[in-house]
């Protein structure tokens, strides 16, 4: 009799596993295919009593949203505010009721998103989503992501990695790495030098190789030794980067030296330089050009 018992208990115990095993299989299952409609299909009335539970959740600072119609217009928000929509579930797991998914985001802001006007930009996010499933419905989500990002990319804020990828720049120059700062330029690249150096006789430079044939090389030419000094990098808005310093600089023809106060605006995107403006003490450069 005890033997059975045991049995008994051993199989409830399987069952109960089996159960719990198909249970989350269920939920990832369905809850999968309506984000994949509700987002890339764009059918935001598949947000209903159906798939999700009356009084569902999202968890949000300061305030939750709460209740279906909250829940759809929230989400409204999306898909009214960016076109070429691709999500994808990366990958998601869960026990029971429980899931966790990483997924990615990529559209373009067309329009207006939470109020705010369409700025024209695309964003390529990652993120991660606390689900809890209620008897086969969706009940609570919390997600996370870098909002900072996010903004950075819609074009709200300026990028947190602008002022790395101008010092990555400067610091690559010094180590006479050319090749890595031409890589950090876009293809569509401007590029202008101050008014009044000679080489600006090439405003705007258009695209890396602009500036390689008129601007680095005629460096390498023309001087015995060019080295910027006492950078001090602000960041600005709209995805800017001011840079104040210092040429310290030897001249080959004439051996004319100088140190000139110099300023360089970046302007930046998705992590390349798309725009360079020089301000510069053009006469110090001048002088030690004509000097005999």
């Amino acid at each position: 009799m005890k033997s059975i018992k045991v049995f008994l208990l051993f199989a409830l115990g399987g069952i109960s596993i089996l159960f719990a095993q198909h249970s989350t299989e269920t939920n990832i299952k369905m809850y999968s295919e309506v984000w994949d409609k509700v987002i890339n299909e764009g059918k935001i009335d598949l947000i209903n009593s159906d798939n999700f539970t009356t009084d569902v959740v999202m968890v949000l600072s300061p305030e939750n949203i709460v209740g279906i119609d909250n829940f759809k217009d929230y989400y409204q928000n999306y898909l009214t505010g960016f076109s070429d929509i691709e999500f994808t579930i990366i990958d998601i797991f869960g026990q029971g009721d429980k899931l966790v998914k990483h997924w990615a985001f990529k559209g373009k802001n067309t329009g207006e998103f939470f109020g705010m006007p369409a700025t024209g930009k695309s964003v390529d996010i990652e993120g991660d989503t606390l689900a809890q499933m209620r008897d086969g419905k969706i009940a609570k989500e919390q997600d996370f992501i870098d909002s900072s990002v996010f903004m950075a990319q819609l074009g709200y804020i300026s990028d947190p990695q602008n002022l790395s990828v101008v010092q990555n720049l400067y610091d690559a120059f010094a180590k006479g790495d050319i090749p890595t700062v031409l890589a950090g330029l876009d293809d569509n690249l401007v590029w202008n030098e101050a008014e009044g150096n000679a080489y600006a006789d090439g405003n705007p430079y258009v695209g890396p190789q602009a500036v390689l044939d008129g601007i680095f090389s005629r460096v390498g030419a023309d001087y015995e030794y060019f080295k910027l000094k006492d950078i001090k990098l602000h960041e600005m808005s709209n995805n800017q980067v001011l840079a104040t310093l210092r040429y310290d600089a030897k001249l080959k023809k004439n051996g004319a030296a100088f140190d000139a106060q110099v300023a360089h605006l970046w302007a930046l995107n998705n992590g390349k330089v798309i725009a360079f403006q020089q301000y510069v003490d053009t006469k110090k450069l001048a002088d030690a050009f004509n000097r005999d």
